[in-house]
């Protein structure tokens, strides 16, 4: 397989590989609605990091066009009450800066609960940081579950629809 260009691949991409999972490297700035041809913008996954009243740190891992919903969370979870880590707190808790935090690189530091919403399911595909800005991961999500050790659940803000 003769790539044109040689890039480099990010920490994630290369714990991946080494652990035989299958995933495709991008390119992306999903941030700036950036989107890879054939995807849908709901097929884009965010990784926040929240702070649990009883658990400490947890990842919450949804669709870009959704909310989550910090009430459901807390419930699965088993805490009172979560909210999102400061900005400022961020890099320290989970290794990564605002908008490079990923499942996969979180589970190699730490031992965090991760729960991944369940609309995850519905694809084969679904799309996550590669642990730096505008590099992203395709991967099934259901590999990437078994793989960080996370639970899917329904995390999502009820949309007033």
């Amino acid at each position: 397989m003769a790539k044109k260009v040689k890039v480099k691949k990010t920490l994630v991409q290369q714990i991946l590989t080494k652990a035989g999972i299958n995933h495709t490297g991008i390119q992306i700035n999903a941030l700036e609605g950036e989107m890879p041809q054939g995807y849908e913008k709901s097929q884009i996954f965010k990784t926040l990091a929240l702070l649990g009243d009883k658990t400490g740190p947890i990842i919450g891992i949804l669709p870009i066009t959704e909310h989550l919903s910090e009430k459901k969370l807390a419930k699965i979870s088993g805490n009172k009450k979560v909210s999102m880590i400061p900005q400022k707190d961020l890099e320290k808790t989970t290794g990564y800066i605002h908008g490079a935090n990923n499942p996969v690189g979180i589970r190699q530091k730490h031992n965090y609960p991760i729960f991944i919403d369940q609309t995850a399911l519905k694809f084969n595909e679904m799309i996550v940081s590669a642990g730096e800005i505008g590099h992203s991961i395709i991967i099934n999500p259901k590999d990437l579950a078994a793989f960080v050790k996370a639970e899917f659940a329904d995390i999502l803000e009820a949309s007033n629809t």
